[in-house]
């Protein structure tokens, strides 16, 4: 039985075409260390989303940032341009196995973020930076919140519901929403005062690979 379309997914993005034979520069978004590798099968997913590609890895290298691939079969730069702003996936059975505490981006993302039982909105996107914690952005359709994603705010991750579930300190949400520059600095103040820094990361993995 052929995989359904959810049950896909994305491990790297096609930039470009690269060489001339048939290479293409690929931008990852796996963190998992050697998680391609030559011989293995992929599916080049069309931007327009119709239709899929399998393709096999016949060799790969880094190169500026980038993943350089070749694939079996593909030999000249005509061959490589029908595979740029594909996106390159495998089974969701695939994917890497994580350590306990350890979440995939793409169980969070598409998620209803429920704060002391009430629906706040659908997570959108992970952002990971200097901070603590991947910060969720969630939108309830007008506004939308930065919600770091701490262990200390967490009560649990249903992926069955598709829930994130969190106990978030009073006035965040607030402090997160599009306010003027002195509105969050006045609000931030406050929370402070509260102690309601995160006192643990939740652990995320950049992708569901």
């Amino acid at each position: 039985m052929n995989p359904e379309p959810n049950d896909f997914i994305t491990l790297a993005r096609v930039v470009k075409t690269q060489g001339r034979h048939g290479e293409v520069a690929a931008e990852v978004h796996s963190d998992v260390p050697d998680r391609f590798t030559s011989g293995m099968m992929l599916f080049a997913l069309e931007r327009s989303g119709a239709s899929r590609r399998e393709v096999e890895v016949e060799d790969l290298w880094p190169h500026k940032g980038l993943l350089v691939l070749k694939f079996a079969g593909v030999d000249s730069i005509s061959d490589a341009e029908a595979f740029v702003g594909t996106e390159l996936q495998v089974p969701r059975s695939k994917r890497a196995k994580l350590e306990s505490g350890w979440t995939y981006v793409s169980d969070l993302v598409g998620c209803s973020l429920l704060d002391h039982g009430r629906e706040i909105g659908h997570i959108e996107d992970v952002q990971f930076g200097a901070g603590e914690a991947p910060l969720l952005i969630v939108s309830d359709g007008a506004k939308k919140y930065d919600v770091p994603f701490a262990e200390a705010y967490l009560e649990a991750v249903d992926a069955l519901r598709r829930q994130v579930r969190m106990n978030l300190p009073d006035g965040m949400l607030e402090v997160n929403a599009p306010l003027t520059a002195a509105e969050k600095k006045e609000q931030v103040g406050d929370l402070k005062g509260r102690g309601s820094k995160p006192r643990r990361q939740r652990h995320v993995k950049k992708s569901g690979r």
